[in-house]
């Protein structure tokens, strides 16, 4: 073999090999068999006469001139990629495939929404979305994109914040007329918490009040769950009480079947977050999505605009130019 074997194709399932560490998930990312993925990298290293990757039984690691070579390999693609967009630009069209990770209740409720109204704008582009409320490896799992809540570890992504989401105390009707309507955050004491088991320190409740106070208040109940819907449905269903972020119930709370707790008292808001990917922000079909999101996020209830809505590293440093 010579230079002119090193394809495309080939130097694609190296990189993924190498974000993934493992040859089965490749094959099934890319629904081929894993026999073609062991020819490509063969095939590869052979034409460059260096060895890229260490196998062992369990995983496959990069060797210091796989790492060297990883690092070349992914700016080309992310040139091909953007050079193959500015040529499709050119006549009007974006294709291809944008991946998103969302956190599940908002993706379910509301951010599936949005990239439907987004895919009929842009028909070329076919969006993967998946939702989890893991926090996933961006990289690792090929993802472009990911909605997340909350606070965010320290990471290489780039940082968009979106604005804060809005949440409230909540239960039904017919459990309050049943244990009584609670007048002061002391007397939620008596009443059953629905909890999130996946959230650190939710046996206790922290209630900003309307002078700005701060209450904390021990919040305990039989039923633990692990994901906002699983709440949703508990609170309909007479329960128990909790926090829930204003974009999970604003039906039922306009239906009436649900009904705030404590009004004037509400736990403190949770940011908005989009991570990018930096290789890949800069491709159109992302950067559209991306864009389209941020502008459209606040359509959501409960969803408010933030102090800082601009592009950062989640690390920290300049936002890119």
């Amino acid at each position: 073999m010579d230079k002119s074997d090193i394809t495309l194709e080939r130097m694609r399932t190296f990189v993924r090999v190498a974000e993934r560490g493992n040859l089965s998930a490749v094959a099934r990312e890319t629904n081929t068999g894993q026999s073609s993925v062991t020819r490509h990298l063969r095939e590869l290293e052979e034409a460059l006469g260096v060895a890229l990757l260490s196998r062992t039984t369990r995983r496959v690691m990069l060797t210091e001139e796989g790492r060297r070579y990883y690092a070349n390999a992914i700016q080309i693609l992310r040139l091909v990629e953007q050079a193959g967009d500015e040529a499709r630009s050119a006549r009007g069209a974006s294709v291809g495939t944008v991946r998103v990770s969302c956190t599940a209740a908002l993706g379910v409720r509301h951010i599936s929404r949005l990239i439907f109204a987004f895919q009929d704008r842009h028909p070329g582009i076919t969006v993967d979305l998946s939702l989890t409320d893991e926090r996933v490896d961006l990289v690792r799992e090929g993802v472009d994109i990911a909605v997340r809540l909350g606070p965010l570890a320290d990471s290489s992504m780039r940082l968009r914040t979106l604005g804060t989401s809005r949440r409230i105390l909540v239960g039904s009707p017919e459990y309050l007329a049943r244990r009584g309507r609670p007048a002061t955050p002391g007397d939620l004491a008596g009443l059953d918490g629905v909890r999130m088991s996946n959230i650190a320190g939710s046996e206790a409740l922290t209630l900003e009040g309307p002078n700005g106070e701060t209450h904390l208040v021990p919040f305990d109940g039989r039923l633990r769950v692990d994901h906002g819907l699983a709440a949703r449905e508990a609170y309909l269903a007479g329960r128990g009480i909790g926090p829930a972020h204003l974009w999970l119930v604003d039906d039922l709370l306009s239906e009436g079947r649900l009904e705030p707790v404590l009004p004037d008292y509400a736990p403190p808001p949770v940011s908005l977050n989009m991570l990018i990917v930096p290789e890949r922000a800069d491709i159109a079909r992302v950067r559209l999505l991306v864009e389209f999101l941020a502008g459209e996020v606040l359509s959501i209830p409960g969803i408010d605009r933030g102090p800082v809505e601009a592009w950062r590293s989640a690390a920290g440093g300049d936002p890119p130019t």
